[in-house]
Formats: structure tokens, sequence, C-alpha cells
């Protein structure tokens, strides 16, 4: 099954007041487990998570040709003099969609919902610049669970890079720094290495400044990586319990 809906949430329990676990792009494929009156039990088939959404319109048949690369796109309209609106409608960053047609600057997707070409690439395109696109979130709000310019947490941060480029990671701390199997030296630390602690990951933007989904800021922030050492240890108790290295186009699904 394909999600239709731009940002879909998935949930602990089977009820929206349960925790959000994680979210479904547009366009990403998952399977039902189990069928309730209102409710699916999905796993998702990119990364195996499983959680519950509200029953939605599913896309089927649908093979995608191109995907979202800016952070969020606005979705237009075009009337019969072929102008093109605007609407308040906005599809996140590595959502895939299917084009049906293009004219001048603007390309469909479904029936009169059309972006703007220069949001989308193709769907076998890659950005190898891991920083290029964290840097797209800067200043997105903290959400637990989030994927998307709405709202965002410091797994989901690193893992919709590799999704953006079909590459497989978990979805949770815990089973990421499992995942990458490198170690690096603390005295090492180069753009893209991970730092981890229990329940949060930050990405090295240099060997001093680091990027991350900090619930203490509520927000996507860049910041020294010796501070944020010792601010989290000062102020949650938790210490480093890895540095990774990076490795990006090693593992595709």
């Amino acid at each position: 099954m394909i999600n239709s809906k731009f940002i879909l949430n998935v949930y602990e329990k089977k009820k929206s007041s349960s925790k959000l676990v994680t979210q479904l792009l547009y366009g990403e494929k998952f399977k039902i487990i189990k069928k309730y009156n209102n409710w699916l039990k999905i796993k998702n088939s990119y990364d195996g998570y499983i959680g519950y959404i509200k029953k939605k319109l599913i896309l089927k048949n649908f093979q995608p040709s191109h995907k979202v690369i800016a952070l969020k796109s606005f979705i237009y309209k075009k009337n019969k003099n072929f102008k093109y609106f605007k609407t308040k409608k906005l599809i996140p960053f590595a959502s895939k969609i299917k084009i049906f047609n293009s004219y001048k600057k603007f390309s469909q997707f479904d029936n009169n919902q059309w972006l703007k070409n220069t949001d989308i690439v193709k769907i076998n395109y890659t950005e190898k610049n891991l920083v290029k696109i964290l840097k797209l979130f800067i200043n997105t709000k903290y959400k637990w669970g989030g994927k998307t310019f709405d709202g965002i947490d410091c797994s989901g941060l690193l893992q919709v890079f590799f999704q953006f480029n079909n590459i497989f990671i978990p979805r949770d701390t815990k089973d990421q720094i499992k995942f990458f199997k490198f170690n690096e030296r603390k005295n090492n630390l180069k753009k893209s290495t991970l730092i981890f602690w229990k329940g949060h990951i930050a990405i090295c933007l240099n060997k001093k400044l680091l990027i991350h989904a900090f619930g203490p800021r509520k927000k996507v922030v860049i910041m020294n990586i010796k501070k944020t050492i010792n601010e989290i240890k000062n102020n949650s108790n938790l210490t480093v319990t890895g540095f990774k290295q990076f490795y990006a186009f090693r593992k595709k699904r």
C-alpha cells in the first residue's frame, strides 16, 4: 500500500492521543498487518517500523518518477486560463511522486495539483552531501516522531537523508548506533561524524560544530561540539555512548 496523505502520523497505539512514533511521507510504501474499524496496524516497508495509522485514502499501482528536494513545496492549482495559484497545502522533503504532465515551470502529480520544477528531482537522483540536506532543516521545530518541516526529531533528521537516497537505516537511535559499525576517535571528529548519547544523536558539520534536533532548544540547531557534550552531561546526566564514522552509500533498499 502507498500513503496518499502529504504527512501521515504513525502512532504507538490505536488512538491519536498515544505516542507519535514516526511519520509516513507521501508516496511511502507500507504493509497492512491488521485492520480495525478506524485504524490500520501497519509495517513501514522502508525501515520495518510498526505502528498504527488512521484509515486514509491509499494509492494503488503507484510508480514514482520524481521526489521532492525542497524542505517543503507548495502545491499549486491551474485555472482554465493556464494561470497557477499557490494553495496552503505543502508536501514535505523526500516525498515520492509520479509526474503526469509538465507545463512551463510546473509539473502535475495529481488531479490539478502542481509543483514547481525547481522543487523536484528524478527518483534516481542522489545527494551525497549530508550537510547540505541537514541544513535545510535548521530552525525546524523539535517534534518527537517527526520527519518533516512541521517537526522532526534527532534520529528522523539523520534518517530522512538516507531515505531520500533510497538507503536503509533504522528509525531509532538505539538501532542507528548499532547500524553504523565503524567507530571514530574522539580526537578525530570531522564532517559527518555521528555522535550518540542514550536516546539522542548529533551530526558533525566540521571538527568544531554539530547539528541536531535538540529537545531542550525545541528546534534543529547548530552548536559547538564541546559545549553540547558538556551541556547534555550537566543538564541530563548523559555521556557520549559512541562516535561513529559515516558511510552513506553502502546499503540500499
